[in-house]
C-alpha cells in the first residue's frame, strides 16, 4: 500500500478494513476472477461503511461492463 493513504497506522487500518470488504463478498464473484484492490490517498479518511458502498459500485461498474453487449473484455 502507498504511503500516499498515510502513515503506518493509517495503511494498516486501510488494509484490514478493505480486506473485511472484500472477504463479504468474495462469495458474489466468479471462482475465475483476479481481483487487486488498490487504495487510494483518501481512503485514509473514508468510514468502513463508505468503503463498502465504493466497493459495491466498483463492482456493479465491472460486472456490468463484463455483460455488456459486445464487451471485449
Amino acid at each position: 500500500m502507498s504511503k500516499a493513504v498515510g502513515a503506518a497506522v493509517a495503511r494498516n487500518l486501510v488494509k484490514r478494513r478493505l480486506r473485511h470488504v472484500v472477504r463479504k463478498r468474495l462469495a458474489s464473484l466468479p471462482d475465475s476472477a483476479v481481483l487487486v484492490v488498490r487504495a487510494l490517498p483518501g481512503s485514509a479518511e473514508a468510514s468502513y461503511d463508505t468503503l463498502g458502498i465504493d466497493f459495491d459500485a466498483a463492482l456493479a461498474r465491472l460486472t456490468g461492463r463484463l455483460h455488456a453487449p459486445g464487451a471485449s473484455r
